[in-house]
């Protein structure tokens, strides 16, 4: 799995902050970034799932793995 944040769309709930504080953090008015590059481990996803169904504005965006990556991956 692998997820984009995009702040233009954030209004600062914080949702995916409590949910996956790994992968999501607040900045100094409230607004979420991403931390990391994005990708998301097998172990982490229902919280990573969750942090982006949860978020009312979907300023969280599961990127599309193309097949042949996932191939290679082993997935």
């Amino acid at each position: 799995m692998k997820i984009r944040l995009d702040r233009t769309l954030c209004d600062g709930f914080g949702i995916c902050a409590r949910h996956a504080p790994g992968y999501f953090s607040l900045d100094d008015w409230g607004y979420a970034t991403l931390v990391g590059n994005g990708d998301v481990p097998q172990e982490d996803r229902a919280a990573v799932t969750r942090a982006l169904l949860d978020c009312p504005v979907h300023a969280i965006i599961e990127m599309c793995v193309p097949a042949s990556d996932v191939t290679a991956a082993g997935g």
